[in-house]
C-alpha cells in the first residue's frame, strides 16, 4: 500500500491502539519519597547543640550507616570493568552477569528448569519492580487498573510505583498484633473483594524480611501464601527477598523454594534480589529479577527502549558473587546481626509493643505518647525527635494509616550506635508525656 509522505501514519494498527481514557487527569498526585528527608533534620539539632552525638535510625541504607560495599569489590568490578570496556549491552545485562547469579550466587541446579535465560539485571530494585509491575498487568488479565496487593503496612513505593504505572494497590488484611502478616484467608478475601469493584489482582508482593515492620515469614509460610494466590486466581506471586541475607540464619534456598511448585505454577512466579542492602550497595543500583524466560523476554523487549544497567553495577555483583556472597557481605550483615541482639534486650526492657523479626528494622508502638502529644499520627514524630532530640526515624504513618501509631527504626548500624539511638528515642518519647 502505497501512502503520500503528507499524511500522518499511525505507528501500530488501529486494532493494537491504546484506548483513550481520562483517567490520567482523575489519578492523585503522586508524592515524592520522603524518605530522602527525613534524616535532614538533624541538622536542626546539631545547630543548636554544637557538638552533641546524633542518632540516625531512619537509614535503610547499609552504604551510609555502615561501610557500605568494600572497597576490594568496587577495584575488582573497576578491572571487570575495563576488560569489558564502554560499549552497549543487552537490556538484561550481559551472559557473564546472567550466568553469575545462577550459578555463583544461587547454584541453582539444571533440574529446576531455571537457568541464565531466566535472569533480568536491572538499576535497582525499584527499577525491577515497576518492570514486573509491567508484566504483571500485560502478561496477568492484560488490564490497566487490576491491582497489585501488598500487606497493610508496605514499603512506601509499593503504594506509588504500581499506580504510576497503572495499577491500583490493595493494602490486604491484617492484624497489628501479628505484624499485619498476610494470611490464605485475607488473600482469598482481598479477590473477593477486588471482584466486587470489577478488578483483578494482577500480582500480590511478599517481603521476607519484611520492609518496615522487620517480619519474618518462614518458608513454609510463603509457599503457603502464594499458593493459596495462585489458585485463587492472582496472576502473579513476586517475591522481594532484598533483605534476606542480613540474617543471623541461613538466606533463603532458591533450589528448594522451587521444588514446592509445579512447572505451570512457576511460570507465575518472580524473585527479586540484590545488592542495595546486604552489601550496602544503594547508590550502585543493582538488582536482579528471576522468573519464567517468557516473562522475562517481555520486560527485555521493553527495557531495550526504556532503561538498562549499567555494567559497573553488574560488576560490582559479579565480583562479590565471584569471592562467595557470604564473605563479601560480612562487613553488613555481622554489625547488623550484632545490633538486633543489643535491639531485642532493649526493646524488651522498655515494655513496647514492637516487631523485630530480621533484615535491618525493628517496628515499634508509640501510640501512648502519639495521644499524648495529641498528635493524630506519627507523621509530626519524625521531625520532632530529630530536631529535639538528635535521632531520626520513620513515622509508620508515612507507610499507610494503619501505621499511624507506629515507628520504623533501623539498627543497620553499629550495635552501639544502635544502644544510643534507642535511648535517645526513649528520652524523646518520655518528654513527650511532660
Amino acid at each position: 500500500m502505497s501512502i503520500s509522505n503528507t499524511t500522518p501514519v499511525l505507528a501500530v494498527d488501529e486494532k493494537n491502539l491504546i484506548p483513550v481514557s481520562d483517567h490520567l487527569k482523575q489519578m492523585m498526585d503522586i508524592p515524592p519519597s520522603r524518605m530522602f528527608l527525613i534524616n535532614k533534620s538533624l541538622k536542626v539539632y546539631q545547630e543548636k547543640n554544637p557538638g552533641a552525638k546524633i542518632f540516625d535510625a531512619s537509614q535503610g541504607d547499609g552504604g551510609a550507616s555502615l561501610p557500605g560495599t568494600p572497597k576490594f569489590i568496587l577495584e575488582r568490578a573497576l578491572q571487570l570493568q575495563l576488560e569489558h570496556g564502554t560499549a552497549y549491552d543487552m537490556p538484561f545485562g550481559t551472559d557473564a552477569y546472567r550466568k553469575s547469579v545462577i550459578e555463583q550466587y544461587w547454584k541453582l541446579d539444571a533440574s529446576s528448569g531455571w537457568g541464565p535465560a531466566n535472569v533480568l539485571g536491572t538499576a535497582g530494585g525499584r527499577d525491577a519492580l515497576v518492570k514486573a509491575y509491567g508484566a504483571m498487568l500485560s502478561l496477568g488479565y492484560g488490564r490497566q487498573g487490576d491491582l497489585i496487593m501488598v500487606s497493610r503496612v508496605p514499603w512506601i513505593s509499593y503504594n506509588w510505583g504500581p499506580y504510576g504505572v497503572g495499577a491500583n494497590v490493595l493494602w490486604a488484611p491484617g492484624d497489628p498484633a501479628q505484624g499485619w502478616a498476610y494470611s490464605e484467608e485475607a488473600i482469598r478475601e482481598s479477590v473477593k473483594f477486588a471482584e466486587s469493584k470489577g478488578r483483578k489482582i494482577a500480582g500480590v508482593v511478599i517481603t521476607n524480611p519484611d520492609n518496615p515492620t522487620g517480619l519474618t515469614i518462614a518458608v513454609e509460610k510463603q509457599v503457603s501464601l502464594a499458593k493459596a494466590a495462585l489458585e485463587a486466581g492472582v496472576a502473579f506471586v513476586l517475591f522481594d527477598w532484598m533483605y534476606h541475607y542480613v540474617t543471623d540464619e541461613a538466606p533463603m534456598d532458591l533450589n528448594s523454594f522451587l521444588k514446592n511448585f509445579s512447572a505451570e505454577e512457576r511460570k507465575r512466579l518472580m524473585f527479586l534480589d540484590g545488592i542495595t542492602k546486604s552489601l550496602g550497595g544503594s547508590n550502585v543500583r543493582n538488582c536482579h529479577l528471576i522468573a519464567d524466560e517468557s516473562v522475562i523476554k517481555f520486560i527485555v523487549a521493553r527495557a531495550s527502549h526504556s532503561v538498562m544497567p549499567s555494567f559497573y553495577s553488574l560488576a560490582v555483583a559479579m565480583a562479590a558473587y565471584e569471592m562467595g556472597f557470604t564473605e563479601a557481605a560480612k562487613t553488613i550483615i555481622e554489625p547488623t546481626n550484632a545490633s538486633r541482639i543489643v535491639l531485642k534486650k532493649l526493646l524488651a526492657e522498655s515494655g513496647l509493643q514492637h516487631i523485630i523479626g530480621k533484615g535491618y528494622y525493628a517496628f515499634m508502638n508509640v501510640g501512648d505518647f502519639i495521644k499524648a502529644k495529641g498528635w493524630a499520627d506519627t507523621e509530626q514524630l519524625g521531625q520532632y525527635l530529630a530536631e529535639n532530640h538528635g535521632v531520626a526515624i520513620v513515622p509508620g504513618a508515612f507507610f499507610s494509616p494503619f501505621g499511624g501509631d507506629w515507628v520504623r527504626f533501623s539498627y543497620a548500624t553499629p550495635a552501639e550506635r544502635t544502644e544510643g539511638a534507642f535511648k535517645r528515642l526513649l528520652e524523646g518519647l518520655e518528654g513527650m508525656k511532660k
